[in-house]
């Protein structure tokens, strides 16, 4: 009984350090959205910090499009960051056995 609470405790630690690690990875982690054909595109980090905004100029003289546009590619950003975090976590936990519905501390 002993030796397993001990090789759990190991594994959870060791969870724990792929865990941060892949924060670490997310945290510099820079992708892009887009929305438009290209027309617009947004740059966030993983934390979701925006970086950049490019605008094509040929949409510039339809200022509804424009922000239509960059609220889609920055949506699309943020779901590129949230798969990418997603798989990362997964690689970390792999192999930990976490109750279903359990949240982890990220």
């Amino acid at each position: 009984m002993r030796g397993n609470i001990a090789q759990l405790m190991q594994q959870a630690q060791k969870m724990q350090e792929n865990v941060q690690r892949a924060q670490e990875e997310l945290a510099k982690l820079e992708v892009t959205g887009n929305a438009g054909g290209g027309m617009v595109s947004v740059t966030i980090t993983g934390r979701m910090e925006c970086r950049k905004v490019r605008i094509d100029p040929s949409v510039l003289s339809d200022q509804e499009m424009v922000e239509d546009l960059i609220a889609a590619a920055f949506n699309d950003a943020v779901n590129k960051v949230n798969a990418e975090s997603q798989s990362k976590m997964s690689a970390a936990t792999a192999g930990m056995p976490i109750p279903p519905g359990m949240k982890m501390p990220f």
